[in-house]
């Protein structure tokens, strides 16, 4: 197939090439049997290729095709070759306003009426040809398509380009982060990128990606994606060890809080990271600005106390800057490698999930580990003024409110 498609590209390349330097040369008729040789050269497909490539049309080459391929005993074609110019008008050369009415209907909102049929209606080509109608145009809607065609449209899907309003010391904040994280590895001390993947649904629901099955027996799944209450929906949160190149998932089974996310830090940091920073006296997180681990998030802080009590270690935070979750590390060094190695498969049970989650390998040696947390964490807990107060919180000078430490209160009870 692969290599069946190349011959076709080539052979338009050429196509055209051949077409472009013979095309002043001919006249109407010897153009029609040159494109309708051409398309029968390239097999099936060829009539709309060569279309494409020569910009005659598809019916003009069919008619070339016919009297190539009629029997030699067949009358050849007789009469009269139109001079250059001559035949039929364009419709645009006879309806002059009817580009400019067609742009009004593409976008109305910046170029015609705002309360236009098609403001929130999807713009096909028969819905055109509809509408056009209707304010007096007579067209077809193929020769829409084709008049869409060389006014340089085509469909588009949306495209995730916008990050919001961008905060004028953006750069600045990931040069700062890069600056930390380079001085805490160098160091040798623990540096980890943290953040909640997307909650999924367990069940027996559809999952993107195709798995290779028997020819015929695709999984059966729901058709609709909706909350089976007995078995609830899947909290998974990361943490991804930069210099280890490790991954640890805990998997809730209840609310998304910061509780949660502290919970999962130090579940990490008891099961893989104490062995392997057996003399570390600093952890830099790094995380987004929002979430359960929310640069604003009281009882983020709160936990996070808790955590340096228990473990002695001096915890510095940066997050980064708002509208930029997609440069966190963790997106692309584990989540990624997550959502690949379980597609096509439904998450029919919690146990399904860690186990797909704890497959997870690369080439370059990334391993993952995890495990379920069944604890139950409440929603909507307020930290009042006076715990706050208790956090012993250090801001660095360059953004506070983005970069902080928090550090032990007393000596560390847990090794």
């Amino acid at each position: 197939m692969f290599y069946t498609t190349l011959k076709m590209v080539q052979g338009i390349d050429g196509v055209k090439q051949r077409f472009d330097a013979l095309r002043s040369r001919l006249d109407e008729r010897s153009r029609r049997l040159v494109v309708a040789a051409e398309s029968l050269s390239l097999g099936r497909g060829g009539i709309s290729a060569v279309s494409r490539a020569t910009g005659i049309s598809r019916p003009v080459i069919r008619d070339g095709v016919k009297e190539l391929t009629a029997p030699v005993s067949a009358p050849v074609a007789s009469g009269r070759i139109r001079r250059p110019g001559a035949g039929r008008k364009r419709i645009v050369e006879k309806d002059p306003t009817l580009k400019g009415d067609l742009e009004k209907l593409l976008d109305p909102a910046t170029r015609g009426d705002p309360e236009s049929p098609l403001r929130w209606s999807s713009k096909s080509v028969r819905k055109l040809s509809g509408e056009l109608a209707r304010m007096g145009h007579s067209i077809s809607y193929p020769v829409v398509a084709e008049l869409l065609h060389e006014m340089g449209y085509s469909l588009q899907a949306n495209q995730k380009t916008k990050e919001g309003g961008k905060h004028p010391d953006r750069n600045a904040q990931f040069e700062h982060i890069n600056d930390k994280v380079k001085e805490h590895l160098t160091d040798k001390q623990p540096v980890i990128s943290v953040d909640t993947k997307k909650k999924e649904l367990v069940g027996d629901f559809k999952n993107g990606g195709r798995e290779l099955r028997p020819k015929g027996d695709p999984e059966q799944v729901r058709v609709h994606d909706f909350l089976i209450k007995e078995l609830g929906c899947a909290n998974p949160y990361g943490i991804y060890d930069l210099a280890d190149h490790a991954g640890w998932v805990n998997v809730g089974l209840d609310h998304d809080t910061a509780a949660f996310a502290v919970e999962s830090i130090r579940r990490w940091w008891r099961s893989m990271g104490q062995a392997v920073y057996q003399h570390a006296k600093r952890l830099l997180i790094t995380s987004d600005s929002g979430g359960s681990n929310g640069s604003r998030v009281r009882l983020w802080k709160t936990e996070l106390q808790k955590l340096a009590d228990e473990t002695g270690l001096v915890i510095a935070v940066c997050h980064l800057p708002p509208g930029t979750s997609k440069w966190n590390k963790i997106e692309h060094r584990l989540f990624s490698f997550i959502t690949q190695n379980w597609r096509g498969k439904p998450l029919v049970s919690f146990e399904v999930i860690v186990s797909l989650i704890a497959a997870t390998t690369t080439k370059n040696g990334l391993t993952v580990r995890s495990e379920l947390d069944f604890n139950q964490y409440p929603a909507g807990i307020k930290v009042p003024d006076k715990e706050l107060a208790l956090v012993n919180l250090h801001r660095d000078s360059f953004h506070g409110e983005w970069n902080y430490e928090i550090h032990p209160n007393h000596a560390s009870t847990i090794g």
